[in-house]
């Protein structure tokens, strides 16, 4: 099976180039699509997360819940709030924020606390863990007066030393993927090689090959989250995906974690949706200037790509590392829950008057999008404790209510 490049191409020669020399350096002249996603996504200089073509938002390639105005924020922040009295109010409490974006939510977050919960903000400290240098800058121009924020990698945060809360939207969708397809029953990997062009002026196409396994770790990983992909429901050319890097992010997550919570925000599926025999194609997805396509051989650096998150992966191996599951549920039920509904029923019975029409037409629009079951409202929330004592436990967040 080969995936050849279409006539429309915004791929940065630079990146291809590199991709090129990574793949000419292996013994089989073949790199794993998770590596080649890496490579495109997170190359120091030229990858897209790295870029000067990186655009988030309205206008850019992409729009995130952060992005449809402070109420995503300032609902989130609400359960925050609990979680921290949950915790008996510790004096040093963090909110650590994987991958920031633009810093839109965490600059509502903290105004929406320091106006309406003083007394959390003054025990209040704010990470951010951003590998992306542009947006990091971009956060911290955004939140250069406020104090409590700090900046921090992986390996700057001891080990059990954070009590509070590890939160990420829209995080795990972008880690590296491997890829696989079915051939007589055999999962066989999907590895991407390069096509050498014949003059200069020619353009490097990137194809696939399909190969052994790179690592025993995929067959374990299926074998983990129960799928068997030799039932006759499946059947050759079927492909899908295996993310082995959500799996050690969510070991790092608990080993930094000494008390409180997880909360992953992301678009997914529990493991026998994820891997429905109907999803021939798999979940992998490009996003380019605000539309959607599935050639991510194109456009190199310069698109967005994402693969659904496997929220049963993510609860097994979080329980493996130590972290209890407390609830999953979508979006639209767990703002609803935190009061957003409050805010959309206030917004049509006090402020049509009040606000001129197109602002009130844009708000009501922005509130609805946090909620549409067929957007962001289907997306799904994963909580995840560790180190809670028993009647900790059977304490329900509201976000995990049932709305009346």
């Amino acid at each position: 099976m080969k995936v050849q490049q279409s006539d429309i191409n915004d791929s940065n020669p630079e990146l291809c180039a590199l991709i090129c020399e990574r793949i000419a350096a292996t013994p089989q002249q073949r790199i794993t699509f998770a590596e080649y996603m890496d490579l495109a996504l997170y190359h120091p200089q030229h990858g897209y997360y790295n870029s000067d073509r990186l655009s988030i938002g309205k206008q850019g390639d992409f729009i995130t819940s952060s992005h449809w105005g402070a109420d995503f924020a300032e609902v989130l922040a609400q359960q925050f709030v609990e979680m921290w009295e949950l915790l008996d109010r510790p004096f040093n409490f963090a909110i650590v924020e994987m991958g920031a974006g633009r810093g839109t939510f965490a600059e509502n977050v903290l105004q929406y606390l320091q106006r309406q919960h003083p007394d959390l903000f003054k025990n209040l400290t704010y990470i951010i863990i951003e590998i992306s240098p542009k947006l990091q800058a971009e956060q911290r121009q955004r939140l250069s007066e406020i104090t409590c924020v700090k900046w921090c990698n992986w390996e700057e945060i001891v080990n059990n030393s954070i009590v509070g809360c590890f939160f990420s939207n829209e995080l795990v969708d972008a880690l590296p993927v491997h890829q696989f397809i079915l051939e007589k029953w055999q999962v066989m990997e999907i590895y991407v090689t390069a096509e050498t062009p014949k003059n200069e002026q020619e353009e490097i196409k990137f194809i696939e090959v399909i190969g052994e396994v790179a690592t025993p770790k995929i067959a374990e990983y299926l074998d983990f989250v129960s799928i068997d992909l030799s039932a006759s429901v499946y059947g050759d050319g079927y492909r899908s995906e295996v993310n082995l890097a959500a799996l050690d992010w969510m070991s790092t997550v608990a080993q930094k974690l000494q008390r409180g919570y997880l909360l992953t925000i992301d678009y997914g599926y529990p493991a026998h949706r994820y891997y429905n025999p109907r999803r021939r194609e798999g979940t992998l997805q490009c996003y380019y200037l605000h539309r959607y396509h599935n050639n991510p051989y194109i456009n190199v650096g310069r698109q967005d790509l994402t693969a659904h998150v496997n929220f049963t992966a993510l609860e097994r191996q979080g329980e493996l590392c130590g972290l209890d599951v407390v609830g999953f549920t979508q979006q639209a039920l767990f703002l609803m829950a935190l009061g957003l509904g409050d805010r959309i029923a206030s917004l049509s019975t006090n402020n049509a008057e009040v606000l001129d029409l197109a602002t009130f037409l844009r708000r009501r629009e922005a509130l609805h999008q946090l909620i549409d079951p067929m957007g962001l409202g289907g997306f799904g929330v994963l909580v995840q404790s560790k180190g809670l004592r028993e009647e900790e436990k059977r304490r329900i967040l509201k976000g995990l209510m049932v709305p009346d």
